[in-house]
């Protein structure tokens, strides 16, 4: 009886070094995968998501001729049709998504009906400021990416903020800078 508990000792020795070996190699199989994974997704949020610019096709059309004074006129028509512009600082958000990777960077100025009210929209900067950056943080990347969505948020941002001003009112919003990456 002696013999056989010194034969079985060396047996199991040996099944458990096999399985040691075995679980070290599944972890570093484990850790490698991982490592891979991790740097997969690191890397596209790095990558910046414009909309590509669209492409104007001209058509051939004729078109009366006209004198270099009528295009001035019609020049400064366009000039004087824009009200008083008041620029609002940059503003930058997290966009709404799964991973939370994802943000929007906005500048925009907004137009005015009336001189008068620049000075309400001094005095209401921080309301008018909060009430953006909840529209701005309310939307997808799919939102924003395409022309339909900004065109969307352009309204819903002109009609809160017009919904809370007394003294005239926006009539249009530019954006001079947008980013989402």
């Amino acid at each position: 009886m002696a013999e056989e508990t010194t034969q079985a000792a060396p047996a199991e020795k040996k099944s458990s070094n096999t399985l040691m070996i075995i679980i070290i190699v599944v972890l570093v199989l484990i850790i490698i995968i991982g490592g891979v994974v991790a740097a997969l997704l690191m890397g596209s949020s790095d990558e910046e998501v414009q909309a590509p610019a669209p492409v104007a096709k001209e058509k051939s059309v004729s078109k009366p001729q006209r004198s270099n004074s009528d295009e001035d006129n019609d020049n400064s028509r366009k000039l004087k049709e824009i009200g008083i512009l008041y620029p609002l600082d940059t503003f930058t958000v997290n966009l709404k998504s799964d991973s939370g990777r994802r943000y929007l960077k906005v500048t925009l100025s907004l137009e005015l009906e009336g001189a008068e009210l620049s000075l309400e929209l001094d005095a209401k900067t921080a309301v008018l400021r909060d009430r953006i950056i909840r529209i701005l943080t309310s939307k997808t990347l799919e939102e924003v990416t395409s022309k339909k969505g900004k065109s969307k948020v352009e309204t819903q941002i002109m009609d809160i903020l017009n919904s809370m001003l007394s003294d005239g009112k926006i009539k249009g919003i530019y954006f001079t800078e947008f980013v989402i990456q």
